[in-house]
């Protein structure tokens, strides 16, 4: 009789068992959608008196896979990477269109003022002048007049013992005269080589003293004589001078030579 009650309750505890199984078979599949945040809902405890060496039922189906969740935020910026290695060189390409030329810029300062150079070598200036005048009041013709007065003859290019003038740098040179002239007419040329090169004729002025006058440029080589002269009789030498009036002979180099 006693094993009778046991039993029972064996048997009824066994069917309570089977019955929560299927309950818990018919709830899992319609919570597998859930989220997993969810916890399962706890049994509740057994009723006491039940055996503790009850067996668990089958385990159920896995569930569906969820909707997939947003995007999330974008990372933190990564540190600077190293500089990579350096490409081939690539072909040269073709020459561009000259461009526009540009406006002028502004004026540079001055620059450093330079070395001086050496010295050169000094320049050798000619010189051959010579002006003289008249002292002896007679005059021979048809022979050179000696003018013995000299203002200038440095070079002495000019004989006063002659009358002639001797060239001594082949050059271009002017000569001029200015006479005189006194109580007879007066014929004077200009000689150069022993030809007559200018010609002057001055008719005398009873009681009045005259002048005449001429000029001329000449070409000398070295060598040549250039003088004054009274041609024709004696009748024309009238050249005269004193300590108030004179008659002059003058010349001088314009430019020399350069060969």
């Amino acid at each position: 009789m006693g094993l009778i009650p046991d039993l029972r309750i064996g048997i009824s505890g066994l069917r309570m068992l089977l019955l929560q199984a299927v309950l818990l078979l018919l709830v899992l599949p319609s919570h597998a959608q859930e989220t997993t945040t969810e916890k399962l809902e706890v049994l509740p405890p057994l009723p006491k008196g039940v055996c503790t060496g009850w067996m668990a039922g089958i385990p159920g189906h896995p569930g569906h896979n969820g909707t997939p969740g947003r995007d999330g935020r974008d990372g933190v910026r990564g540190e600077k990477g190293e500089k990579g290695d350096a490409g081939l060189v690539g072909p040269k390409g073709d020459t561009g269109e000259t461009g526009v030329t540009g406006v002028e810029g502004p004026r540079g300062f001055p620059g450093v003022q330079g070395r001086k150079g050496e010295p050169g070598e000094s320049a050798y200036v000619y010189r051959s002048a010579f002006s003289v005048g008249l002292e002896d009041r007679v005059t021979v013709p048809n022979v050179p007049i000696r003018f013995t007065k000299i203002f200038y003859n440095q070079q002495n290019h000019y004989d006063s013992t002659t009358g002639k003038f001797h060239c001594n740098i082949p050059g271009l040179y002017y000569f001029s005269y200015h006479i005189t002239v006194y109580l007879k007419d007066v014929k004077v040329s200009l000689y150069k080589k022993d030809k007559a090169t200018l010609f002057t004729f001055d008719q005398y002025q009873d009681k009045d003293l005259d002048q005449a006058s001429g000029s001329v440029l000449l070409h000398l080589e070295l060598g040549d004589q250039v003088w004054l002269q009274v041609y024709g009789d004696g009748e024309h030498n009238g050249l005269y001078a004193d300590n108030v009036n004179d008659s002059t002979f003058t010349g001088f180099l314009l430019y020399h030579d350069i060969n």
